[in-house]
């Protein structure tokens, strides 16, 4: 598991970062689909509220994502971000870790947000990559 310094995660936990999370089917199909729940900790756990859609169905099939994410906009080749590569360790459907979740979404985007949550999903990060990268 990487680990992460405080001034790395806190920037990937700015209030309103948002970015795009990469899954699969068991089968190969690709799914990209836009986040703004990701919380990152210093020893590399990324957790991260879903609704019942494609991306929670990939992950109970197959745990592998991606997690794209930029520092700043506009966007362009020289914006700094991230690709955050990730293993699914843990989908909890009820207890602590989604009871936090919720609770931190209903904080950033309104109870309605956090009605729709129905797991948090624990995330490893296995690598980091810059969001560009030409070599």
């Amino acid at each position: 598991m990487a680990a992460f310094d405080e001034e790395f995660v806190a920037t990937i936990n700015l209030p309103g970062r948002v970015g795009v999370l990469a899954t699969a089917s068991p089968d190969g199909k690709p799914n990209a689909a836009y986040f703004g729940s990701p919380r990152l900790d210093v020893e590399g756990k990324l957790i991260m509220g879903m609704m019942e859609n494609r991306s929670l169905k990939n992950l109970e099939a197959n745990p592998y994502a991606v997690f794209f994410t930029v520092k700043e906009s506009p966007v362009g080749f020289t914006t700094p971000g991230w690709r955050l590569y990730l293993e699914c360790k843990q989908i909890d459907r009820e207890g602590e870790a989604l009871k936090q979740v919720k609770s931190a979404i209903a904080q950033a985007a309104g109870e309605q947000a956090a009605a729709g949550i129905k797991a948090a999903v624990i995330f490893e990060v296995s690598e980091v990559r810059p969001l560009v990268d030409m070599g």
